[in-house]
């Protein structure tokens, strides 16, 4: 399985709902909360291609986008493919 990369915020629904089908998934992933380290926003928003909000999901070297694109790559029946190539 491909190591999967979440950067978020505490306050974040969102984001919640993100880790949550995940979760569901059994799918362990890492967590960067951009609240707790400041740091890390310049490196999510390089690597999300400029994008500024959260969730930021990374499978591998293939940026997602956020909780929408998440959950549409899972209804489309194309979530577990990635996460298992």
């Amino acid at each position: 399985m491909k190591p999967v990369e979440i950067h978020t915020s505490p306050l974040c629904g969102f984001c919640h709902a993100a880790k949550r089908l995940l979760t569901s998934k059994g799918v362990s992933f890492s967590e960067v909360d951009i609240l707790a380290a400041p740091d890390r926003k310049a490196e999510m928003i390089e690597r999300a291609n400029g994008g500024r909000t959260v969730p930021q999901i990374f499978i591998g070297d293939t940026h997602v986008g956020g909780c929408d694109d998440l959950y549409a790559l899972d209804r489309s029946g194309k979530l577990d493919p990635l996460l298992a190539a």
